[in-house]
């Protein structure tokens, strides 16, 4: 069927952004979060700078878009390692999560180590989260470990909790390589063996109050 003149210009205005995406991975990967910048992004891609920003406004939408990007890739991933057991299912995403982090050290200190002042133009908070499809799978290996009893409480909170260990770990090794902390997936198990023995001794309260309606 032949597209309308209106879906050939959405589907040429997806395709240069998702080419954009790819080329500020690439310069991420290479230079870091300082190479990342509108000029060297409209250089690779041979466009004039003020076409980059019809796609995007700024930096951090950028790193925002890097970020979905990410999410996608980690939930792959993912998906790819299941367990009959949801305890281990579980353990399968930090490990993957460390795992993907690690072998992109560059990135990862640029998409997740960046602060993030403000939600990206034109969505919430909400927006962002249902659209995450890396923390839907661990909401949802979390959500299969309390319906078999092997852990209580808010499957989003402790979602959270594990994340944040997770990348505070990751963030670790990244940032003191020098630091001896021994083999990396080795250590990164251990603490998320500890982290998930924990949060099974108790009932994790919500993080934040229900709203009422």
């Amino acid at each position: 069927m032949q597209l309308s003149v209106q879906e050939r210009r959405e589907k040429q205005k997806a395709e240069l952004r998702s080419e954009l995406v790819d080329a500020a991975h690439k310069l991420v990967q290479e230079e870091g979060y300082d190479g990342l910048t509108i000029r060297k992004l409209a250089k690779r891609v041979g466009y004039a700078p003020m076409s980059v920003y019809s796609y995007f406004a700024d930096k951090q939408d950028i790193l925002f878009a890097l970020a979905e990007d990410a999410f996608e890739t980690l939930a792959r991933r993912i998906e790819r390692h299941t367990a009959d057991d949801p305890i281990e299912a579980l353990k399968a995403v930090l490990v993957e999560y460390a795992a993907f982090g690690l072998e992109n050290p560059n990135e990862y200190r640029t998409v997740f180590m960046t602060e993030k002042v403000r939600p990206p133009a034109g969505k919430t908070f909400a927006d962002m989260e249902s659209g995450n499809p890396a923390m839907k799978v661990l909401i949802e290996r979390v959500e299969a470990c309390v319906a078999a009893g092997r852990l209580k409480g808010d499957p989003r909170a402790i979602a959270t909790m594990l994340w944040a260990v997770g990348h505070g770990a990751i963030s670790l090794l990244i940032t003191f390589p020098f630091y001896p902390l021994g083999d990396q997936k080795t250590f990164i198990t251990r603490i998320g063996d500890i982290m998930l023995e924990a949060i099974a001794a108790h009932e994790i309260a919500p993080l934040t109050p229900p709203v009422n309606c």
